[in-house]
């Protein structure tokens, strides 16, 4: 009678996928979603939009976390990879910032919001059979330059949906990487 019960449980533990491990990671930033982030950069205007302005969009990498202060050399990689990329052929607002120099320096900010969840049997994921996760969120980056503390050129990204699927199947389940193990000790 224990076994049957045993095997009950086991079959409908099996079964339950909302025992299976889920997690999400979050960069932290001023923004809920990737539409609010779009937003706020739409209300940007290069050559109008002031420093302060920023700081009242909650762009301000000094009370925000994940904005990057970027200076000129970072700003010249960054728009300028190599040889093949022409100075003329840039921006005004980029070849402004690139030919005012230390004058002229950038934001880059990095949000993004990413949940994975753990789909399909737990037994199966438990003794590592058969994993899936199902992958869900945003990313957002923007790119500020600023000079005499005025923003004269933005450039906004990023991706609005994320939606990734990622499986994996181990025929010997959790005996899997046994031999792998076994080599690496010297066994």
């Amino acid at each position: 009678m224990n076994k049957r019960l045993a095997i009950v449980v086991c079959l409908g533990v099996g079964a339950c996928s909302s025992m299976l491990p889920h997690g999400s990671s979050r960069v932290e930033g001023p923004w809920a979603s990737y539409e609010e982030a779009q937003q706020t950069f739409e209300r940007i205007i290069p050559y109008r939009t002031t420093v302060e302005e920023l700081k009242a969009l909650n762009i301000d990498p000094h009370s925000q976390p994940n904005i990057s202060i970027l200076n000129y050399s970072d700003v010249l990689r960054r728009f300028v990879p190599g040889t093949q990329v022409s100075v003329d052929s840039l921006d005004t607002g980029v070849r402004e910032c690139i030919n005012a120099k230390t004058a002229c320096q950038g934001y880059e900010i990095v949000q993004r919001s990413v949940q994975r969840q753990r789909t399909g049997s737990f037994l199966g994921d438990f003794l590592n059979f058969k994993r899936e996760v199902d992958v869900s969120g945003w990313s957002f980056n923007g790119v500020l330059l600023i000079k005499d503390g005025v923003v004269i050129y933005k450039l906004a990204g990023g991706q609005p949906l994320i939606r990734e699927q990622e499986r994996s199947q181990n025929p010997l389940g959790p005996l899997q990487g046994a031999g792998e193990s076994a080599v690496k000790s010297g066994l």
